[in-house]
């Protein structure tokens, strides 16, 4: 599966008021952004458009099931936001963030640097004076090929996305005993249909697994032959050596349905123990493609830290 990593770096043009955690506030303009951009029909509705099966906007914020029975797949991006909490801020201020898009959807990016320039103009965050806070976007690097774009050229390079290899064709490395997953911006995840406020190994790992499956099969090559169940089973004999996790609440406003929303996870690290070796290639993974619900909003983001060897760790 390819994976094109993009970093955005801008100035802010005006005084700004921003909130502590910004996926919401950037994900919110960039859906407004890019339909402005891409909409051929300014003022029709998405699900009676006919153009809804060609239309990029539907492709990325919407994309559909394919079958009435089928789950709506994921949509093939993630928007990382700065994870500084400052709320406050200047003229003249950089504001970088990064747009991770899987799959195909890497060969519409000169769309969505158009769409992030165009989100500069239509202001982001809380109405100061009168207006929104515009925004100006400065250069565009990627991960793998350096800077794509730069305002004063008005000119994008081609990226080169990586292309994601399979868990499952990697070498475990043996002899992992301990390992501390960070959580760098809150996770949100379902473990028997109900939100856990505790990380035991194995429901991370069934949620790192359900991420990874799911993102090969609808932007890759197809469902990888995982192991689900004796993956599942042997996580279960991993241990929580110690954790700081706690439940971060926080909100947006949903233009969509009109309403506020309370969107809570867990941050903070938490340190595993026992035999991990086999799941450390999935979890390196993750650190990539975020875990968890509400990914695109930049949720789910992790880090795997303070990797030990040896079953007896202490």
């Amino acid at each position: 599966m390819l994976l094109g990593e993009y970093r955005f770096r801008g100035v802010l043009e005006d005084e700004a008021l921003l909130p502590p955690y910004k996926g919401s506030t950037l994900r919110g303009v960039f859906g407004r952004a890019l339909k402005e951009v891409v909409c051929a029909l300014k003022h029709q509705e998405c699900p009676s458009c006919l153009l809804r099966g060609q239309c990029l906007y539907v492709a990325v914020f919407d994309p559909p099931a394919g079958a009435p029975s089928r789950a709506s797949p994921p949509p093939p991006f993630v928007l990382e936001p700065p994870l500084s909490p400052k709320t406050q801020f200047s003229p003249g201020e950089p504001l970088e963030f990064t747009l991770l898009l899987f799959g195909k959807s890497n060969a519409y990016l000169p769309y969505f640097v158009y769409a992030f320039e165009h989100l500069g103009r239509l202001g982001l965050g809380k109405a100061l004076g009168g207006r929104r806070v515009r925004f100006r976007l400065l250069s565009v690097t990627c991960a793998t090929a350096g800077v794509i774009y730069q305002e004063k050229e008005r000119l994008l390079l081609p990226a080169r996305p990586q292309e994601l290899v399979l868990p499952t064709a990697e070498p475990p490395r043996p002899g992992v005993g301990q390992l501390t997953v960070s959580l760098l911006t809150p996770l949100r995840l379902k473990f028997q249909n109900r939100l856990q406020a505790e990380l035991p190994f194995h429901v991370l790992l069934r949620a790192v697994l359900r991420r990874i499956a799911t993102l090969f099969k609808e932007y890759g090559n197809g469902e990888p032959p995982l192991d689900y169940r004796g993956l599942s089973a042997r996580a279960q004999k991993v241990q929580t050596r110690h954790s700081s996790l706690n439940w971060c609440d926080w909100k947006r406003y949903s233009h969509r349905q009109e309403q506020a929303m309370l969107l809570g996870g867990l941050l903070g690290d938490i340190t595993y123990q026992g035999e991990l070796g086999e799941f450390l290639p999935f979890l390196s993974l993750a650190e990539k493609l975020h875990v968890g619900k509400n990914t695109t909003f930049g949720l789910g983001k992790l880090k795997i830290t303070g990797i030990s060897h040896g079953s007896n760790c202490g």
